[in-house]
């Protein structure tokens, strides 16, 4: 379970990306989280995996009080949360597999990872990624060799790789042809039912949060100003979120 109690995030410009925000997410949720360019979305997830530190507030998963790791703590709760970027963050001159096994990383000491002295337990895990997202037969081909798409799905069985009881996507489809968002959402549905592990994407496109999510999270200006389920999403309701004319929950 997710647990955020008042957080807020004010960088040191003085720009205020997150303000008071509260919100709790049970396991196994898939949830949207939406709202207009700059409104917080993508802070907020990096907020849940550290990788911006909040100014003030709490951030509990599972048992771990988030907001309050540092060194190695905070390196052991990352390798559970497998966040999958816009940009892919994939190592261009590396195959699928090599980049694909990074995910396991966080399991070993750093000289190990440098030298790819993997375990057969990560390889098998890193090949049934690869195979999961529809890649099988790719496993030596370089990245750069690969589309779009095939580089999104291979940072996803990255994230798979790295056994996590939480995945972070911030808008994964914003790069690739609109015609891949469904494949993108549908591996992440797909895993979230089968494993039951929790999974908060950054959506732009409301049509594909309402086909895939259970829930969705509205922000705007920072604050968190609709928190149900996708069913409640009407016309009305889409126009006063993206307006900011909902007050904040």
């Amino acid at each position: 379970m997710i647990e955020v109690s008042n957080l807020s995030k004010v960088f040191p410009d003085g720009t205020r990306a997150l303000a008071g925000v509260n919100v709790t997410v049970p396991d196994g949720d898939f949830v949207a989280v939406i709202g207009l360019s700059g409104a917080g979305k993508s802070t907020f997830l990096r907020c849940l995996n550290r990788l911006v530190d909040p100014s003030e507030g709490a951030i509990r998963v599972g048992d771990r009080d988030v907001a309050g790791l540092h060194g190695r703590q905070l390196q052991h709760y990352r390798r559970t949360v497998g966040f999958i970027f816009q940009q892919f963050n994939l190592v261009q001159r590396l195959s699928v597999l090599d980049n694909v096994l990074s995910g396991r990383l966080g399991y070993h000491p750093t000289w190990r990872g440098l030298l790819g002295l993997y375990t057969d337990h990560d390889r098998e895990l890193a090949l049934a990624a690869i195979r999961s997202v529809g890649l099988a037969g790719k496993e030596e081909a370089r990245v750069d060799q690969l589309s779009g798409g095939q580089q999104q799905r291979v940072a996803i069985a990255r994230a798979m790789a790295q056994e996590p009881q939480l995945i972070l996507a911030d808008e994964p489809m914003a790069s690739l042809d609109p015609r891949l968002s469904d494949v993108i959402l549908g591996i992440l549905r797909d895993y979230n039912e089968a494993k039951g592990v929790t999974v908060l994407v950054n959506i732009h496109v409301l049509d594909l949060a309402k086909r895939y999510a259970k829930r969705v999270l509205a922000f705007n200006k920072g604050a968190l100003v609709f928190d149900g389920p996708v069913t409640s999403l009407d016309d009305e309701l889409e126009t006063r979120i993206y307006a900011g004319s909902l007050e904040a929950l």
